[in-house]
């Protein structure tokens, strides 16, 4: 933890909270995050193994511009910021693994700072803005109590919108927050093999679904993101029966829209993850680099997309479904 935060009320009691939960860790005293997380040869893979969690304060700027390798959905003011790096997650084809030189989790306190910087966008335009791209925010709710104060701060907000990108499957994920149509549940969907090789610590296909179950019930509003779509032995079958199970399990209609993508990853990131990651597949898979993006061949991302762009709208209109070119 960074000596920093016993300076401030509000952070040294933020992170109290979070130290309730490890009664027994050992919390080092450190000056920077970087000192830890930026340190040379580090193995990514193994720390995934045993994450260490680093308590932190961020300074310079905290809300940045979107990706684009991601997708705006239609938006001009496309942002995102980041009150956490690293995931509890552990999926194989992450960017994080290539971005970071760290396999531990930081969590930045200071979050009332990174709101004060979108209310400053906020004076010159509407917002759009993802707060769970470095992260699965929804991962640790029981420890940071994030999601629940931006979708808070999002309701005294008229012009912001933001997206909250999971790949959860608990229950209880929606308690203790109230529904406000410009808070936007963004459940990423991946066929059974791909969850169970690739995707590790996720909620399963069949958890997913039960949470956007009910969290349309409740009616929060849900994107699906089918995004990025992973080659897989007979991925047509994998996709296709993913596709009829959530039009099986839940109200399509009730979805405001649906993301389709395949992967893509920078080549810097790649190259990283490859060194880490010699064993995994779907990291050693030979894509096609294209201006400094490493993407499937053209035949295959349209052969992927194609399939499920067709599945998609027998059900959902076009006009709802957004896809990365």
């Amino acid at each position: 933890m960074e000596r920093e935060i016993a300076e401030n009320p509000r952070w040294r009691a933020r992170a109290e909270r979070i130290l309730q939960h490890f009664p027994k860790a050992t919390c080092i005293p450190i000056e920077h995050y970087k000192d830890v997380f930026n340190r040379r040869h580090q193995s990514v893979p193994v720390q995934h193994r045993t994450q260490a969690l680093i308590l932190a304060v961020k300074h310079g700027t905290l809300v940045y511009p979107g990706a684009e390798v991601c997708q705006s959905m239609g938006n001009a003011h496309f942002y995102y910021a980041s009150a956490m790096m690293n995931c509890l997650f552990d999926c194989e084809y992450c960017y994080l693994k290539g971005m970071y030189p760290s396999g531990n989790l930081v969590i930045f306190l200071n979050l009332e700072d990174i709101f004060a910087e979108v209310e400053t966008l906020l004076q010159k335009h509407p917002v759009y803005l993802c707060i769970s791209y470095d992260t699965d925010l929804l991962a640790i709710e029981h420890l940071s109590g994030y999601v629940k104060a931006w979708t808070e701060f999002t309701a005294a907000h008229p012009d912001l919108s933001i997206e909250i990108r999971t790949k959860s499957g608990n229950p209880r994920l929606f308690e203790g927050m109230n529904a406000c149509p410009r808070n936007i549940f963004a459940f990423t969907l991946s066929p059974d093999y791909v969850v169970s090789h690739y995707e590790h610590r996720t909620g399963s296909l069949k958890e997913r679904l039960a949470c956007i179950q009910k969290g349309i019930a409740q009616g929060f509003t849900i994107r699906l993101c089918f995004d990025p779509m992973i080659a897989c032995p007979d991925w047509r079958t994998a996709y296709g029966e993913m596709v009829e199970e959530v039009f099986q399990t839940i109200p399509i209609e009730k979805v405001q829209d649906v993301s389709l993508g395949s992967f893509r990853l920078s080549d810097s990131y790649l190259k990283e993850m490859r060194r880490n990651m010699p064993d995994s597949a779907v990291v050693q898979y030979p894509y096609v680099n294209d201006h400094g993006v490493y993407h499937y061949s053209a035949d295959l991302t349209a052969a992927m997309e194609g399939f499920l762009l067709e599945r998609l709208t027998e059900r959902i209109p076009r006009e709802k479904i957004f896809r990365w070119d």
